[in-house]
């Protein structure tokens, strides 16, 4: 089992990332597109090269976003009608989210076994979560399945506050 630690940058516009492991070091790099449209997020390796694109779907009646690992589409988060509690589903090959994932505290299972869990850590400079990975093969999909959540959320919350 391999720990990350997924850490956002409190003053950046952008949406920028860094995923540490246990001894802190920098073993991903997410950085989201300023200004541009479809809103993306690039997670990079330490060599820089792109291992997953998260994209937002532009011209849609609720929030959707695709997820592609190593330039294949791997999965859809998209949010569906709910009139009190928001509610998103997930299309995967088999990948399911269990628990409370909009206070990002969840399991994700492939065909109903855990390959890995997330925590939000509370008390910190900005948005950082605990990521632990059981199955390392799933690694990629599990990093962007957080940060897509993430974006999901900061987008609700831009909405609700906008709204008000």
């Amino acid at each position: 089992m391999k720990q990350l630690y997924i850490k956002q940058k409190v003053f950046s516009l952008s949406g920028k990332f860094t995923v540490k492991d246990q001894q802190e070091k920098d073993i991903y790099y997410v950085e989201g597109s300023f200004m541009q449209i479809p809103k993306t997020f690039s997670i990079m390796n330490t060599a820089r090269q792109e291992v997953a694109l998260i994209t937002k779907k532009v011209f849609s009646f609720l929030p959707k976003f695709y997820v592609e690992v190593n330039g294949q589409e791997e999965l859809t988060i998209k949010k569906e009608f709910s009139f009190f509690k928001p509610r998103y589903t997930i299309d995967a090959a088999g990948i399911d989210v269990q628990g409370n994932w909009w206070d990002m505290d969840f399991q994700v299972l492939q065909h109903g076994k855990v390959i890995g869990t997330v925590s939000k850590e509370w008390f910190t400079w900005g948005d950082s979560y605990k990521v632990q990975v059981v199955n390392e093969d799933m690694e990629a999909i599990i990093i962007a399945l957080v940060v897509a959540i993430d974006c999901v959320k900061a987008d609700e919350a831009a909405a609700s506050s906008a709204a008000t």
